[in-house]
């Protein structure tokens, strides 16, 4: 299946006196939506129900995280209508405050995450400054209580020859729809990770249309010998230091990772390595999770001579890319060894099979006919033995084509 193209970066005919001095942003496949988030209206509830019923609204379904899509290349939403009798009339029609007094553990109900909206749409809901489409997503995961109308509605999509992708990665889509399911998925997959409070253990209850994880004080379930049972006043829970103040238990989590295109130290040689379990021939660029109380430069120096022994100089920051499996931000780099630091040692961490250098043109030639992801045949035209690369999709395979293309100072050879 061919490549999507990547987004368009922000303001990318600028001229700035940033611009010229670093070149244009480089904007990465996940990122780049066309949605305004309006965070600060996540807790007003009189927005939420407005923005749930409004004839522009979207809703983006996932079941066990797969979307709903028309084909592999086109995400399908649907209306407020088609999802009512999942989430009922209206989700948003008490306060927060209210929800969070009424709580009960026993009832469990679909997810619901309000995106933002899309600015582009004239047509859209109007609130105070503020006017676009309304996009959800709702997790329809057959489950508890509301198992057999989630399956019916799932029944119902697929009547219509509807497809939810199924597979590990989801990189065929448009730019812009990649974007909006990238934070769609991120969003639900935590979601349904933290439903016990991580300091008490209680249940927790999702608020700020599902940007945020909250321990009730109160409960109108109580349990005992018997069973669970519902009373007309709340008991109170037992207390939790998330009651307290900022609490980072609460809010969704990103994992910071970086991942970086080595350079050697005369500037003509890439770092590559490779896992055992990857096709044969395929090799990226070395990743690894920032460690607490690590800066961006310091988690890239210590990666790389962990996995591959190579000791490193002068770190530079590329770009970034949102990778919403589940929750990490790639943080691209470019670095380079020091002088006499370019053996390779796999004896620290196990974690590649191999690794090696590359002279650039080999690079070059990879990139123009050996992309792919993991699980893909070769591109047309690949010849037996060559090195394979990451798609363009990936950040790896932009870091590599940055070294490759220009990004040092030179003349783009790419």
């Amino acid at each position: 299946m061919p490549q999507p193209d990547l987004p368009e970066a922000a303001h990318a005919n600028l001229d700035s006196m940033l611009s010229r001095k670093f070149g244009q942003e480089v904007a990465n496949y996940f990122s780049g939506s066309r949605l305004n988030r309006v965070s600060f209206l996540r807790t007003n509830h009189s927005f939420l129900s407005a923005a749930l019923k409004h004839p522009s609204t979207a809703f983006l379904l996932l079941n066990n995280l797969a979307p709903l899509a028309k084909d592999p290349t086109m995400l399908e939403y649907v209306s407020y209508e088609d999802v009512q009798p999942l989430i009922g009339d209206d989700p948003y029609l008490k306060t927060e405050e209210e929800v969070i007094y009424e709580y009960n553990s026993t009832v469990i109900t679909p997810q619901l995450l309000f995106l933002g909206l899309d600015e582009k749409n004239r047509q859209g809901l109007e609130w105070s400054i503020y006017q676009g489409s309304p996009v959800f997503a709702l997790d329809i995961t057959p489950k508890g209580s509301y198992e057999a109308k989630a399956n019916s509605l799932i029944q119902d999509f697929e009547a219509r020859g509807r497809m939810f992708i199924q597979g590990r990665l989801h990189t065929s889509l448009p730019a812009p729809e990649a974007a909006l399911y990238a934070q769609a998925r991120a969003l639900l997959d935590w979601n349904a990770r933290n439903p016990y409070c991580a300091a008490c253990g209680q249940p927790t209850l999702s608020i700020q249309a599902g940007m945020k994880r909250t321990c009730p004080p109160t409960d109108l379930s109580s349990s005992n010998s018997i069973g669970s049972t519902v009373s007309a006043l709340p008991t109170n829970r037992p207390a939790c230091i998330t009651r307290k103040g900022i609490s980072n238990l609460s809010f969704p989590r990103t994992d910071p990772t970086v991942i970086m295109a080595i350079l050697s130290s005369d500037s003509r040689r890439v770092l590559v390595g490779r896992q055992k379990r990857w096709p044969k021939y395929w090799y990226s660029t070395l990743a690894g999770f920032v460690e607490p109380a690590e800066s961006v430069e310091e988690a890239v120096r210590r990666e790389a001579w962990e996995e591959s022994g190579v000791i490193l100089g002068r770190v530079v920051i590329h770009s970034t890319q949102p990778w919403p499996y589940p929750a990490n931000l790639m943080i691209g780099a470019i670095a380079q060894t020091i002088s006499g630091g370019e053996k390779i040692v796999l004896k620290h961490d196990p974690e590649l099979e191999d690794a090696k250098w590359v002279d650039l043109d080999e690079i070059r030639e990879a990139l123009r006919f050996s992309t792919g992801g993991l699980g893909e045949e070769p591109m047309e035209g690949y010849k037996e033995g060559n090195l394979r690369l990451p798609p363009s999709t990936t950040i790896a395979n932009q870091l590599l084509a940055a070294v490759t293309g220009g990004f040092l100072g030179g003349v783009p050879t790419m």
